[in-house]
């Protein structure tokens, strides 16, 4: 156990029992416990294999590299539909973590297995996502936002790309779009400062 590690575990207000029961599973599995981006992190050879976190109607375990594990009991969830790698599996109570403790670990294992094989998800590549065509009308109403967008990263180009793509109704995109164009003609990221 990592002390930097246990506030997580004591400043939780619910789910306390069930978050300290992965706790011990995860390092049961002789893996790593470090802090990352604020939850408990777990690694094998400092590669992160799985993140332990709780949100208001559930706790969870999100495998870091979930897509390219056999989901032989059916219990990965995709967060959402853009969520490329990572996979989740759930808890409300303490009894559910508890029946499917040996499930976990092996679940676990697999994802260490997977981690020293050096297997990588294939993520999608930009191109590969549909640009909303209010975005798309923009790009040809201004050749310098093109030019812009064009000179971004990758990463900040699919930041964009789902940010607009998102709403459901065409004057939401149009105001999302609208409200970042000078954003992205001054080369920054939709989450840069």
């Amino acid at each position: 156990m990592n002390p930097k590690v246990d506030f997580y575990f004591t400043k939780a207000k619910k789910r306390q029992e069930e978050l300290k029961k992965l706790r011990v599973i995860a390092l049961d599995c002789e893996l790593t416990e470090e802090l990352k981006w604020g939850a408990p992190c777990y690694t094998f050879q400092k590669r992160n294999i799985i993140l332990i976190h709780t949100f208001h109607e559930y706790c969870a375990i999100l495998f870091f590299k979930g897509a390219l594990l056999n989901d032989t009991a059916g219990i990965l969830i995709q967060q959402t539909k853009n969520t490329q790698a990572g996979r989740q599996i759930r808890f409300t109570t303490i009894l559910e973590i508890v029946e499917m403790e040996t499930i976990l670990k092996a679940y676990i294992h697999e994802a260490i297995e997977v981690e020293k094989s050096g297997l990588k998800v294939k993520l999608k590549t930009t191109s590969e996502f549909t640009i909303p065509e209010e975005f798309l009308t923009k790009l040809d109403t201004i050749p310098a936002l093109k030019t812009a967008f064009d000179a971004l990263t990758p990463g900040r180009q699919r930041a964009y790309i789902l940010y607009f793509s998102a709403p459901k109704q065409s004057k939401t995109r149009q105001s999302r779009i609208e409200k970042h164009t000078q954003r992205i003609l001054d080369g920054k990221g939709l989450d840069d400062q």
